[in-house]
């Protein structure tokens, strides 16, 4: 049992009058100035954190365990207690990680999970070193609500479709760099979609990070324009699209690229061939029960041959059958098909866009 004697109460600890408070969704406006403080435990910033923020826990994930534990063995009192304990010895090494973090701004922003005591103790700290404090109101709970909340907010939709292979992605890009608005999920999501899209990519981000930092890039973007995406199923490689955004992608107007055969197998082989052949055996393998099993074993016995066109013809066979089910059930989306060549994509993005403000 910790012991209480000359120890402060808690139950109405008061923040102290030089801290400010900002709510939740006034984050991202002021990261851009104003240094982000996380003060959660380590395994809880993995999970999830506001993009751009800084980890510097007030308690390890062990100390955040004894202390959980003692909240619900012997009460809230005797927790914060302990934390105390723990954590004020600890004070200079606090100050010494933002200083290691090389950002020279006196500003700062720090929250916890619900913006309660961890932070305000941290907040305290900050404060007397001199740095001006604002606490988020609600913590890193209340911003998950922004994200949800404004993920859903209304916006000008043109879904981007169209078969594996048609170089939708880097379409997008020129499109992007005419001056239009992108939103790129598989840039976000570090996965190009198809059993391949792994390869050559980064770690997929947690869910929870997948969803903040796709609410980052939404929040920048003038929702009165128009917002390009690619069309994609719900999941991309190990995370989920949120509700919003599929609900987005399923109401916007859809441009419908249609590129030959031939051309998008030339795109596959160029992007994946180089990638080694048991990674390619793998992705197969995972579609194997879709493809079939003779048909898997085929495109298996090409990658060992090196035959990759066949590999492409054999997956698209199956890509082409999943990308016409899903376009067939939107029945009430606006689809509208427009042939490229594939060969000159300035003018192919040209055409693309062309068409597409045509059809608003």
């Amino acid at each position: 049992m910790v012991r209480r004697e000359n120890r402060p109460t808690f139950d109405k600890y008061s923040f102290p009058d030089m801290i400010r408070h900002i709510e939740p969704h006034q984050f991202l406006k002021l990261s851009s100035r104003e240094v982000v403080i996380d003060v959660r435990s380590p395994g809880e910033f993995m999970q999830g954190h506001v993009p751009g923020a800084v980890n510097i826990p007030l308690f390890d994930d062990q100390e955040r365990g004894v202390v959980g534990t003692l909240y619900v063995q012997s009460g809230k009192d005797n927790a914060i207690l302990k934390g105390l304990d723990i954590a004020l010895p600890k004070t200079d090494l606090f100050i010494e990680a933002i200083q290691k973090t090389g950002r020279s701004r006196a500003e700062i922003m720090v929250h916890c999970w619900r913006g309660g005591l961890r932070s305000t103790l941290m907040a305290e700290v900050f404060s007397k070193a001199g740095y001006d404090v604002s606490l988020v109101t609600g913590g890193y709970k209340a911003f998950r609500h922004c994200v949800r909340e404004g993920l859903a907010s209304p916006a000008r939709i043109m879904v981007l479709g169209g078969f594996t292979g048609s170089g939708k992605t880097d379409l997008l890009k020129v499109i992007a760099s005419r001056g239009e608005q992108v939103l790129d999920l598989e840039e976000l999501a570090s996965h190009k979609g198809s059993v391949f899209g792994a390869l050559g990519q980064p770690a997929q981000p947690t869910n929870e990070q997948f969803e903040n930092n796709l609410y980052a890039r939404w929040a920048e973007l003038d929702h009165s324009r128009v917002i390009w995406m690619e069309d994609e199923s719900r999941m991309i490689g190990r995370v989920t699209l949120p509700d919003p955004v599929v609900s987005h992608l399923a109401n916007g107007t859809m441009i419908s690229v249609d590129l030959n055969l031939d051309s998008r197998v030339s795109r596959l082989v160029k992007e994946y061939a180089g990638f080694d052949k048991q990674l390619l055996r793998d992705a197969v393998l995972r579609i194997g029960d879709r493809l079939g099993g003779a048909r898997a074993q085929e495109a298996i016995a090409s990658i060992d041959g090196e035959r990759f066109d066949e590999v492409a013809f054999i997956t698209l066979s199956y890509y082409d059958k999943a990308y016409l089910f899903s376009v067939n059930r939107r029945k009430n989306q606006n689809v509208h098909p427009v042939t490229i060549s594939g060969e000159d994509i300035e003018a192919d993005a040209s055409k693309i866009i062309d068409f597409a403000y045509k059809c608003l």
